[in-house]
């Protein structure tokens, strides 16, 4: 018996990278993958959401900047 019906999973952009520079690793991404099935296998409802946080530091960082 599973403990939680629902669970909200937060994945970070840089998790995703694994030892590479930028981008999306595969094999992390696969890893990942594998687990959250195990999870909705046993009857779990997943919701994903993957990063964004450089995004929003980003824009955040864009407003401090004084042009001129």
């Amino acid at each position: 018996m599973v403990k939680y019906k629902r669970i909200l999973l937060k994945l970070s952009g840089e998790s995703l990278m694994g030892n590479q520079n930028y981008g999306i690793d595969t094999n992390r991404l696969n890893e990942y993958a594998e687990q959250i099935t195990s999870i909705l296998k046993q009857g779990v409802q997943v919701g994903i959401v993957i990063g964004g946080g450089n995004i929003f530091r980003g824009l955040s960082g864009a407003t401090q900047v004084s042009i001129g």
